[in-house]
């Protein structure tokens, strides 16, 4: 019953210029916090520009931005939602 209601007030949003900010903004974080909490950050293949990724390897990025998308997704659903975007 709870969640038919979630669904029902979900409020959707056309990409747009704030709403890329926003995601952009998200994956930055998430690589920021990836970079200082992954014990091991470069093991595994490496990337072709290393530094521009915080030093992480492949993985480490790709779970990084995958953190980054799924906070974004939220955030620019909860500010949706809210009115701010």
């Amino acid at each position: 019953m709870i969640s038919t209601f979630v669904l029902a007030t979900a409020t959707t949003v056309s990409w747009s210029p704030k709403v890329a900010l926003v995601m952009i903004l998200c994956n930055i974080a998430a690589i920021a916090i990836g970079k200082f909490t992954i014990q091991k950050p470069n093991v595994g293949p490496g990337l072709p520009s290393p530094n521009l990724f915080g030093g992480l390897s492949l993985g480490a990025l790709l779970g990084t931005t995958s953190l980054g998308h799924i906070l974004g997704a939220g955030i620019i659903l909860g500010l949706a939602n809210v009115g701010a975007l």
